[in-house]
C-alpha cells in the first residue's frame, strides 16, 4: 500500500500497487511480512503533519515477518527466523549520540516506513542490527503493536522517572496507552487515565487504571509522573499542575500540536519537569520485548487486511480503535 502524496486519510491516499521485491544489502535480511501494526505516526506521515521525505513510500514500522533472505555479511540471523522492525532503521554508528548509546537521537538516523520502505507490503528489508528476535510467547498479531507503540511506551514510563508503587498519569488510552499501563501496573503503580472517549475509557478501567477522567479532568491526586499520548498540546498545562513537585511529564508522540503559555508558578515551579520522547534506542526494544514477554503483556487488536490500510488510518483517526490496528499482510 503505497503512499504517493499526502492527504487526508478520508480520501484514501494509499494506493494497492504491484512493486519488485526488496534486496536486502551485504547487512540487511529481508523480511516475508505477516502483519504490521498501525501507529499513529503513519497517520502523521500520511497527512503530512511530519515533513514529506521519501516519496513515494510504503508506510508501517510495527513488521512481523520471518526472514527469507540474508545479505552476505549476516552472522546473527538466518533464513526462518521471526523477526521485527521497529520506527528506527538506521544509524551511522559513529557520532556522539551513537557512541554513548544514544542512536535514538542520531542526526543521520533513518525511520522505517519515512525514509525507506516499510511493512505495508509483502515484503520489507532492514539492518541486521536493527531487527529484533520475536519472543515465542506472542503471535505476530499480538506482538506488532509492541514493536513501537510499546517500545515508545515504555521508553516514555522509563523518562517520566516513576517508580515502583508510585502513581502514574497516562493523558490519551489508545495503543501506546494500553500497553503502558499493562507494565506499570506489573510495577505495581497506580495509574490515573485522562481520555476523551468513553471507549477508551472503559478500557483503561478494564486494565486496571485506579482512576479515570476526562482528558483534561484534574486526578483526585499528585502524580509522581505522568506520560502524554495524546497529540494534544493544551493538555500539557493541566498535566504540568497534575504533577507533585519534582515529577516529570513525559510527552511521547512524535507530533504535538501548539503548547499554550505556561503559568511559571502554577505549572513547573517545584522543579516540575518537561521532556519529550524521540524515537528509541535498541536496547529499549530488546529490554520491553523481554519484560512483555514475561508479564505476558496481552494487547488488544483489531485486524484488517492490508488492502484495507485506509480504512484503518481512518479508524485510528476516529479514535474508534480500541487497543491496536493491525494489518494481516500474508494471504491478503
Amino acid at each position: 500500500m503505497l503512499l504517493g502524496e499526502s492527504a487526508d486519510v478520508q480520501t484514501k491516499p494509499l494506493a494497492w500497487t504491484e512493486l519488485p521485491a526488496p534486496e536486502p544489502g551485504s547487512s540487511e535480511v529481508r523480511l516475508r511480512v505477516q502483519v504490521c501494526g498501525v501507529c499513529r505516526t503513519d497517520l502523521h506521515i500520511v497527512e503530512g503533519e511530519l515533513p514529506p521525505a521519501k516519496r513515494p513510500v510504503i508506510p508501517g514500522h510495527e513488521v512481523v515477518g520471518y526472514v527469507d533472505r540474508v545479505g552476505r555479511n549476516v552472522r546473527t540471523i538466518k533464513e526462518g527466523d521471526r523477526v521485527g522492525i521497529a520506527w528506527l532503521q538506521r544509524v551511522c554508528g559513529q557520532c556522539e549520540f551513537c557512541t554513548s548509546r544514544r542512536e535514538n537521537l542520531c542526526p543521520s538516523a533513518q525511520f522505517t516506513g519515512y525514509h525507506v520502505d516499510g511493512g505495508y507490503a509483502e515484503y520489507a528489508v532492514v539492518p541486521e542490527s536493527f531487527a529484533y528476535p520475536i519472543p515465542k510467547a506472542f503471535t505476530d498479531e499480538e506482538v506488532a503493536p509492541l514493536l513501537c507503540a510499546g517500545i515508545i511506551g515504555y521508553r516514555a514510563l522509563r523518562l517520566s522517572g516513576v517508580k515502583p508503587g508510585q502513581r502514574l498519569g497516562l493523558y490519551g488510552f489508545g495503543a501506546s496507552a494500553h500497553i503502558t499501563i499493562q507494565v506499570a501496573r506489573h510495577w505495581g503503580c497506580s495509574v490515573f487515565v485522562c481520555s476523551l472517549r468513553e471507549e477508551h475509557r472503559a478500557l483503561a478501567r478494564e486494565l486496571g487504571a485506579v482512576w479515570v477522567g476526562g482528558a483534561a479532568e484534574s486526578p483526585p491526586e499528585k502524580l509522581h509522573g505522568a506520560i502524554m499520548f495524546a497529540p494534544a498540546g493544551e493538555l500539557v498545562p493541566p498535566a504540568l499542575r497534575a504533577l507533585e513537585k519534582g515529577g516529570t511529564l513525559a510527552v511521547a508522540g512524535i507530533y504535538l500540536s501548539p503548547i499554550p503559555s505556561l503559568d511559571y508558578d502554577r505549572e513547573l515551579f517545584g522543579e516540575r519537569v518537561l521532556r519529550s520522547v524521540t524515537a528509541n534506542t535498541k536496547q529499549d526494544g530488546i529490554d520491553l520485548l523481554q519484560e512483555a514477554a514475561a508479564i505476558p503483556i496481552r494487547p488488544h487488536t483489531e485486524l484488517f487486511a492490508l488492502s484495507e490500510a485506509n480504512r484503518a488510518l481512518q479508524a485510528l483517526k476516529a479514535g474508534t480503535i480500541q487497543g491496536a490496528a493491525v494489518l494481516q499482510v500474508a494471504g491478503s
